[in-house]
């Protein structure tokens, strides 16, 4: 990379990707920030490249036309099908796993037998091809807190079931395995134990050998207030999470962040990137719920604003294996992330509504607008997908973060009812109810 003047491209269009281009552009070090496809609200301050994720080919040849200096991926599909190595084998410095590395997302098979082999803490589980077998382990395994089905492969749509009776469970197995539910994903499923506690989001960068621990957050999976509907890809988060005191922390980095890439060094799974690791805090301890090989969303929107250290700078540590040289710096404060969705959401997405009210949503200082789904039609913004907007709100308490993040996202609307939205995000941690 060169030391200044930076050409960067983003890859993707969802709000991650608008927080990691919005925190790139703010770097001294960056001249230009293109997103490749972008939304609406990277268009504002990036140039936006009609090109979709998918399009491997076409990604490469812009950026080596552009003279891209830095690429960063954003969604997991795009690491683990490879983009990483296309563009390294055309001399294009790259922030994110190689196809090799990211197998720690893309298998969950490989993932859990990584962690048996490292120790790692996790729940118990077994790998099965054959669904009569993965019914007759459930029946056999079942117990009173349930068990959870999930496709060894990602897929396209939320492909984890937590199942609360045994029929539930034989249902999953049944729509993953025989009805084809997930597709290809599906061909194999991991049968595990369900864990209980509270859910803590641990995302580290790391360059290979080294890790760099951002502050704990929290997700909110569930559609409906209460932990309550199907799961979906996020519909808010906050940072830091109390819940991860220091000593638990400590713990973390002891038993599953040393032991993880440590053992991804023995085995060669070269790793400049972010390694997010979702973590069950179990009564006997902390346990490891899946790794992803990326930034959450909407953990990402919570975790890069306090962010003080050029991210540049973190980036090209983390290429250059020197991350143990650098000490991040992060505001104290806490962030707090409010998903606004389309209605249907996650099964089917309303499109086109023109959205209202987005421009004075956030008149305050500490809150900003993160766009995922939309885009323009002329000057009019509408809603382009599933996940729409993020609210985003900083404050010195959790509960000033929340009020402000609601009060943002309060004020904008779009067709049918929506925007969906979560209203206890955060609640728990303060101890208020929704």
């Amino acid at each position: 990379m060169k030391p200044r003047h930076l050409r960067v491209l983003v890859v993707g269009g969802g709000g991650r990707e608008h927080a990691l281009a919005w925190k790139l552009a703010s770097s001294k070090r960056v001249e230009e920030v293109y997103c490749a496809p972008g939304n609406a609200g990277t268009d504002t301050f990036c140039v936006n490249l009609p090109v979709a994720v998918a399009e491997f080919q076409r990604l490469v040849a812009i950026a080596s036309g552009l003279g891209i200096d830095l690429v960063v991926i954003g969604p997991s599909a795009a690491l683990i099908h490879g983009l990483t190595d296309r563009f390294l084998e055309a001399g294009i410095p790259v922030f994110g796993p190689s196809a090799a590395a990211a197998v720690i997302e893309g298998s969950k098979a490989f993932s859990k037998a990584f962690m048996r082999r490292h120790g790692i803490p996790t729940a118990a589980y077994a790998v099965f091809e054959d669904p009569a077998e993965a019914r007759a382990y459930a029946r056999a395994n079942w117990g009173a807190e349930g068990l959870v089905v999930k496709t060894d492969e990602l897929a396209d749509v939320q492909s984890v079931v937590v199942a609360d009776t045994l029929e539930a469970a034989l249902e999953a197995v049944d729509q993953t395995m025989l009805e084809g539910r997930y597709g290809p994903a599906g061909r194999r499923v991991i049968v595990e134990e369900r864990l209980t506690g509270a859910e803590a989001s641990i995302l580290a960068f790391v360059d290979g050998l080294h890790y760099r621990l951002l502050p704990p957050a929290q997700d909110h999976k569930a559609l409906y207030d209460g932990n309550r509907g199907p799961n979906t890809e996020g519909m808010g988060a906050f940072s830091p999470a109390g819940v991860v005191t220091p000593e638990l922390c400590e713990r973390i980095r002891r038993d599953i962040m040393d032991p993880t890439v440590r053992g991804m060094a023995l085995e060669g799974i070269g790793y400049p990137g972010v390694l997010f690791v979702g973590v069950m805090l179990t009564a006997s301890g902390p346990k490891v719920l899946e790794y992803n090989c990326r930034f959450g969303d909407p953990e990402a929107q919570v975790t890069l604003p306090p962010l003080q250290s050029d991210l540049v700078d973190v980036i090209e540590a983390c290429l250059c294996c020197k991350l143990d040289r650098l000490s991040l710096r992060f505001e104290e404060a806490y962030y707090l992330c409010v998903v606004g969705a389309s209605v249907g959401y996650p099964e089917m997405n309303e499109t086109g509504h023109g959205i209202v009210g987005w421009e004075s949503a956030c008149n305050e200082r500490q809150t900003m607008l993160f766009h995922a789904h939309t885009r323009w039609e002329g000057d009019r913004l509408v809603t382009a997908g599933g996940r729409v907007l993020n609210a985003v709100a900083s404050a010195p308490t959790l509960d000033e973060a929340r009020r402000l993040a609601y009060q943002a996202m309060d004020a904008i609307s779009f067709g049918c009812g929506g925007p969906v939205v979560r209203r206890d995000v955060g609640t728990q941690a303060i101890g208020l109810k929704a």
